[in-house]
C-alpha cells in the first residue's frame, strides 16, 4: 500500500517550531541576483557544508541539499575537497576569511537530529561571506519519514534568498510510466519528486493512462483514460488518491487542463476530421465550445490569469500557434518560425509560452513571448516533446525519445544553460510539473 502523505499535518507539525525564536535572520539587501538570458551570468557559489547531528540523517540532508543545487544552474556547490573547515553545525558562525580563500559566497551549515517516537529536529543557517551576517535561518520538527521534503524545503529558502526567484525543489512531478516491449507497452501513471526520488504509482495499468496534467492551485491531476474503448477524463487527487470521472467522449479527447483556479478544464474533442476546443465547469459539468473550424485545434493552455488560451492548429496549413481569448472568438497566430509548432503551454509567471518545434534540425523545445516575439530554441534532440513548466517559471521538463521507444524525461532552464535526465526507474514520457507543495 502506498503511504498517503497528509500535507496539512506536515505544515502544522512544522509551523510548531518554526515560529520559535530560536533563529533570527540577518537579511543582506544587496546581493539578490539578476536572472535575465545571455550575459556574463556566473552561478552563485554555496557551500553546503556536512549535516551535524544523526549520520544518517545528516547525510541525507547534506546528499538532497547538494544535488538540488547542482541541478539549479543559478546555484554552484563549492567542492567540498576544498573546504577551510569541513565540519561546522549551526551553532557558531564560519570563519568568513577563511571561506573567501576559496571563493564561496554563502556557507551553509545545519543539523538534524532524530528523537523519539519517530520524530526529527532539522535546522539551517545560512551565511553570507560578503557581510559576514547570518542571511537565513529556520528549524523543523516533523516525522523523521519526511526528511526530504524538509531538505526541499530548505533548498527553497536558500533559493529564494539568493535568487530572489521562487523555490522549486518542494515539488512533485506527474508522469507515464512506461514498460515492456514498444509493441505491448505497458502506461501507468506515477508521480515522483523533482529529483526523481519517491516514485509511487497511481494507476495499475490495466487501463490506457495518458496526458497527465496538474491543477496550478491543488494537488488535483487531470488524466485521460482508455479503458472498453471509451475515452475518459479522470481527475485524481494526489493527497487522497481519491478519483473521479468528469465524463465520457465520444472519439478522441486530448490533453484536458485546468484553468488557474482549478475551476475548469479545457480540452479538445474530435468528432470526424476536425477537432475543436472545449471549456467544463467541474462545479456544473457543463461544457462550453470554444473554437468552431474545419481544423484540428487541440493542446490548449490557459494564460496565468484565465484570460486567454494558447493552442495549436493547423487553420493555416501547418501546425502553428494561436492565442485566443479564454471565451472562445478569434484566434492570433503568433509562430512563424521554421517548421511545425506544438504542445504549446503558458508559463505561470505569465512571461513565456513553451512549445516544441519540428524543424529541419529536429525536434526542439523552446519558447516565446505570448506575442509571438522572442523566440528562442532551448535544447533540440532527435525527439523532443511535451514541455511541463516548473512553478516558478524558470525551469522546463520534457520528454525525449532518441529512438527505439525509449522515452526519458529531461530538465532544462528557461535560459537553455542546462540539459539532463531526470532519473526514473523505467521509461518515462508525458511529464506534469505541480504546484509548490509547501
Amino acid at each position: 500500500m502506498p503511504v498517503i502523505f497528509d500535507r496539512r499535518a506536515f505544515l502544522a507539525s512544522v509551523a510548531a517550531l518554526t515560529s520559535a525564536p530560536a533563529i533570527t535572520p540577518v537579511w543582506a539587501q544587496n546581493d539578490v541576483i539578476t536572472v535575465r538570458p545571455g550575459g556574463a551570468f556566473r552561478p552563485v557559489r554555496v557551500a553546503v557544508t556536512p549535516f551535524a547531528g544523526d549520520p544518517d540523517a545528516a547525510r541525507l540532508f547534506t546528499s538532497v541539499i547538494s544535488n538540488n543545487f547542482k541541478r539549479s544552474v543559478f546555484l554552484q556547490p563549492v567542492d567540498p575537497a576544498s573546504f577551510p573547515e569541513p565540519t561546522l553545525g549551526p551553532d557558531r558562525p564560519p570563519n568568513i576569511d577563511a571561506w573567501k580563500t576559496v571563493n564561496a559566497q554563502y556557507v551553509l551549515v545545519g543539523r538534524a537530529q532524530r528523537s523519539g517516537g519517530g520524530r526529527q529536529q532539522a535546522e539551517f543557517r545560512l551565511w553570507d561571506v560578503a557581510s559576514g551576517q547570518q542571511a537565513a535561518g529556520q528549524q523543523y520538527a516533523t516525522d523523521a519519514n519526511v526528511s526530504r521534503r524538509v531538505a526541499h524545503i530548505m533548498s527553497d529558502q536558500v533559493f529564494s534568498r539568493i535568487t530572489g526567484e521562487k523555490g522549486f525543489f518542494d515539488t512533485r512531478v506527474v508522469f507515464v510510466d512506461e514498460t515492456g516491449p514498444a509493441n505491448q507497452r505497458r502506461k501507468r501513471l506515477a508521480v515522483m519528486d523533482q529529483d526523481g526520488a519517491g516514485v509511487q504509482y497511481l494507476t495499475r495499468g490495466n487501463d490506457l493512462a495518458v496526458t497527465p496534467r496538474f491543477s496550478p492551485s491543488s494537488q488535483d491531476v487531470a488524466y485521460m483514460a482508455f479503458g472498453g474503448n471509451e475515452p475518459r477524463v479522470m481527475i485524481m487527487n494526489l493527497d487522497t488518491r481519491q478519483r473521479e470521472a468528469v465524463g465520457n467522449f465520444p472519439g478522441m479527447t486530448f490533453a484536458p487542463r485546468f484553468s488557474p483556479d482549478g475551476q475548469k478544464i479545457v480540452m479538445s474533442l474530435s468528432k470526424g476530421n476536425n477537432s475543436t476546443l472545449y471549456a467544463m465547469d467541474l462545479r456544473s459539468r457543463s461544457t462550453t465550445r470554444l473554437t468552431d473550424s474545419a481544423a484540428i485545434d487541440t493542446s490548449p493552455s490557459y494564460s496565468p490569469d484565465g484570460a486567454r488560451i494558447v493552442f495549436e492548429s493547423d487553420r493555416g496549413g501547418t501546425q502553428q500557434i494561436y492565442v485566443m481569448s479564454a471565451s472562445g472568438g478569434g484566434a492570433t497566430r503568433i509562430s512563424f518560425g521554421d517548421g511545425r509548432y506544438s504542445t504549446p503551454v503558458w508559463s505561470p509567471k505569465g512571461d513565456y509560452i513553451a512549445f516544441t518545434r519540428q524543424s529541419k534540425s529536429g525536434f526542439g523545445i523552446g519558447v516565446m513571448k505570448p506575442d509571438g516575439s522572442g523566440e528562442r530554441i532551448l535544447t533540440e534532440g532527435y525527439h523532443n516533446e511535451g514541455p511541463t513548466w516548473a512553478p516558478n517559471g524558470l525551469f522546463l521538463m520534457f520528454f525525449r525519445d532518441p529512438g527505439g521507444g525509449a522515452p526519458k524525461i529531461h530538465m532544462t532552464d528557461v535560459y537553455g544553460r542546462s540539459d539532463f535526465v531526470v532519473p526514473t526507474p523505467s521509461f518515462a514520457s508525458d511529464p506534469a510539473w505541480g504546484p509548490l507543495l509547501n
